[in-house]
């Protein structure tokens, strides 16, 4: 069903899915609204995964195999996936049987077997977009909710998922012999510049105690392609006005985590999912690099109302590093 679903919410909701506490709610605006329950005990897990349409080559299988495993064990409620979700080209069409062949065959453990929530990355663009936006994938496999821009509540916190591939000038003025599907984007100008808008608009209006923002391309980054500087002109001046917690993001194939000298937020790189081992390094203020690991793997999040915790893992499922925070509660009265 297609909806045009925003903040504030004045419509109704939507029951998706009973078992996986999934709906979508329907409002006016731009900015769809998808809200997933918490747990009984006011808790929420998830993965996140970036970069990893393979059709299970380069390790693809084997951290899908770690996922379910490590899924499993932290009950996860769903999956996030920070993009470029088929290689090299997305997809040719909703019938290509490249979904079936790098989603579906590939994350078949049971733990996940839950929604994922999915951004586009810049080699998606390379196909057509519209297929993976399309419902018809959904029926095909229930799994799938890939959007350009939208929002997720979960009670205690709000995520908000960012189309970051048209911001990258590279891609409009040099696109180095490759083709990208610009339709529902172009003016290009236009539809930037309504995001940000509306991210922003959604962002104060926010009353989760925590804010997460997702998306493909990095903010900052010490791997292969580095910090965004379209990103970090444009849409970071939005995140720290607005106490965002974490931005996640893909495009890097490695792990990692920058803190930020001047606010809270927490930069974390999950891309991951399949090829990795760039080699390539940046410099970076060693007091803000807290963790890189040019390598496949994956990361948790587990989130209660006053504290959060993030573990990255490996391709065979070792902590490689972990984080935490806690957020004093205002009591009201």
């Amino acid at each position: 069903m297609v909806s045009l679903s925003t903040k504030p919410l004045l419509l109704f909701c939507l029951i998706i899915s009973v078992t996986s506490g999934f709906c979508l709610l329907s409002a006016f605006a731009e900015l769809q609204l998808f809200k997933h329950r918490i747990k009984p005990d006011g808790s929420l897990n998830f993965l996140v995964v970036g970069d990893w349409g393979r059709k299970g080559s380069h390790n693809q299988s084997r951290v899908a195999f770690q996922m379910g495993r490590i899924g499993e064990k932290l009950d996860a409620d769903f999956i996030i996936s920070t993009g470029d979700n088929f290689y090299d080209d997305g997809l040719t069409g909703v019938d290509d049987p490249a979904f079936d062949e790098s989603f579906t065959q590939i994350y078949t453990a049971p733990s996940l077997q839950k929604q994922w929530y999915i951004v586009l990355g810049n080699h998606d663009y390379r196909g057509d977009v519209e297929a993976q936006l399309s419902p018809i994938l959904r029926k095909v496999d229930n799994r799938w909710l890939c959007l350009r821009s939208f929002i997720l509540n979960a009670e205690i916190v709000e995520i908000f998922f960012v189309d970051t591939t048209p911001f990258v000038d590279k891609y409009f003025i040099d696109p180095e012999g490759n083709t990208y599907d610009w339709s529902g984007v172009l003016p290009r100008e236009n539809y930037i510049s309504n995001l940000l808008k509306d991210v922003n608009s959604a962002l104060k209006d926010s009353t989760a105690e925590w804010k997460i923002v997702v998306g493909h391309h990095t903010i900052r980054s010490i791997g292969q392609h580095g910090d965004t500087k379209e990103l970090k002109d444009k849409l970071i001046p939005i995140l720290k006005e607005n106490n965002v917690d974490l931005y996640i993001n893909g495009h890097d194939h490695c792990l990692q985590h920058i803190s930020d000298k001047h606010s809270p937020i927490q930069f974390l790189t999950s891309g991951g999912g399949s090829q990795a081992w760039r080699g390539t390094a940046h410099g970076i203020d060693p007091k803000e690099m807290k963790f890189y690991y040019d390598g496949q793997g994956f990361m948790s999040v587990k989130i209660n109302r006053n504290e959060m915790n993030i573990v990255f893992y490996d391709v065979f499922g070792h902590v490689l590093h972990k984080w935490g925070t806690t957020k004093q509660l205002v009591s009201e009265f």
